[in-house]
């Protein structure tokens, strides 16, 4: 994607993937951008200034206190001067500092002092990246506002494997243009469901499933990012909700049918992440059930319950439907009978016997399947295949013959 005539302001920070650095900016600057890099005081011991301003052409900033430079307040003139800032690689150390702002050296303070984008690709060890403290500082850069590209799942230096690697320079790049496009979702609502759902036996009992609704979290988040208004219904999880998104949170199936019927007509898009209870007990019992000395077990009497994806699906008027399959066996082709069944515009289907990409999991992978054909995401967080899958959806709006979709609302976004 062209950044021609943007103006980059690069801050290398102190991760192994800082080697990384002279060709993105190499890719940054093929694309037609032009680029000012800042280096941190431990990016300095992993990267050659010299080879950076050999790339940029520009003298590379590393110190608030270059007399030269700061004569003219020169940390608010670069702040001013940039289109956008990307930190990358960002390391666990940057974001949280950027997170409780902090403004002790030249990078975070013209940070502070932007009013740009600004842009992140994490560079860290997987149990750097998964520790709670790391989560925490996301879900506030996220919240205010900052853009976090990756970061990739693979091998990392320290020998672990998982979600921590930074993107590949070219990847960055590519992703950096986008945040210069008018956001894909923009005027449209978007209704999204998520977690599992409990269906009562008695007063303290209840049937559920393994859903931690990390995948319809992120979802919203990424409708949310690409410009949408989002209401996200939710069965019950420990989870923060996405900066900017409407939740509703309900217990039952039943529940969850009725909120999001009741909310049917007011999208344009719904994406059913839950996973729904397919049965629940015919009755609950009032009291709780006692053991009372038995041997030979209970026998549960189980009812269907409502179709919330294939009801939206017949909706007189309905919106854009995607519906998730969560498989254990011949996942690909249930996945398409199901699509078809259900007359699904995009079914999303992954196989949840494979551990790493199953429930609870920090990671996935999935197929997309509709009627012009099926994509395979590969294994990445849950962020990245949920942007992804944001992506496909707005790619299948844009093809539709002018009409095909439902009227796009213009509303206000906070």
């Amino acid at each position: 994607m062209s950044l021609q005539g943007k103006r980059i302001l690069l801050g290398v920070t102190g991760g192994i993937a800082a080697y990384k650095t002279p060709e993105l900016v190499r890719q940054l600057t093929s694309r037609g951008a032009e680029v000012q890099v800042v280096l941190t005081r431990a990016a300095r011991e992993l990267v050659s200034p010299a080879a950076l301003q050999a790339v940029s052409s520009k003298p590379v900033r590393t110190d608030l206190w270059d007399s030269a430079a700061e004569a003219g307040m020169g940390h608010i003139e670069l702040a001013r001067w940039a289109d956008a800032i990307l930190i990358a690689p960002a390391t666990a150390h940057t974001l949280a500092r950027l997170a409780t702002g902090v403004a002790d050296d030249l990078l975070s303070t013209l940070c502070l002092a932007a009013i740009c984008p600004l842009v992140l690709a994490p560079a860290m060890n997987v149990r750097m990246w998964e520790h709670a403290a790391t989560v925490r500082n996301r879900e506030r850069l996220r919240g205010d506002g900052v853009r976090l590209l990756g970061p990739g799942v693979g091998p990392q230096a320290c020998g672990d494997h998982g979600p921590g690697r930074m993107l590949e320079p070219e990847e960055i790049a590519e992703a950096l243009g986008g945040i210069f496009v008018p956001p894909r979702l923009a005027g449209r609502s978007v209704l999204v469901t998520a977690g599992p759902t409990r269906e009562p036996l008695d007063p303290v009992r209840y049937v559920s499933n393994h859903s931690s609704g990390r995948q319809g979290f992120a979802v919203a988040g990424a409708a949310r990012a690409a410009g949408a208004r989002v209401c996200l219904v939710t069965g019950p999880v420990s989870l923060p909700t996405p900066p900017g998104v409407e939740r509703i949170d309900v217990i039952t199936a039943e529940e969850m049918h009725d909120a999001v019927q009741a909310r049917l007509t007011d999208c344009d898009i719904f994406i059913g992440v839950a996973a729904v209870a397919d049965f629940r007990p015919e009755a609950a019992a009032e009291q709780k059930i006692k053991k009372r000395g038995r041997n030979d077990g209970i026998v549960l009497s189980l009812v269907q319950n409502p179709d919330i994806i294939a009801s939206v699906a017949r909706a007189a008027n309905p919106p854009f439907t995607v519906g998730f399959a969560a498989e254990t066996e011949d996942a690909l082709d249930n996945a398409r009978e199901k699509r078809r069944r259900k007359g699904l515009d995009v079914i999303v289907v992954n196989d949840v016997t494979d551990r790493r990409i199953g429930f609870d999991s920090e990671t996935n992978a999935v197929t997309l399947i509709s009627a012009s054909g099926e994509t395979v995401l590969p294994i990445a967080p849950k962020a990245e295949i949920a942007r992804q899958l944001i992506e496909h959806i707005a790619d299948q709006l844009d093809a539709r013959p002018l009409g095909a979709a439902r009227k796009v609302r213009m509303p206000a976004l906070d």
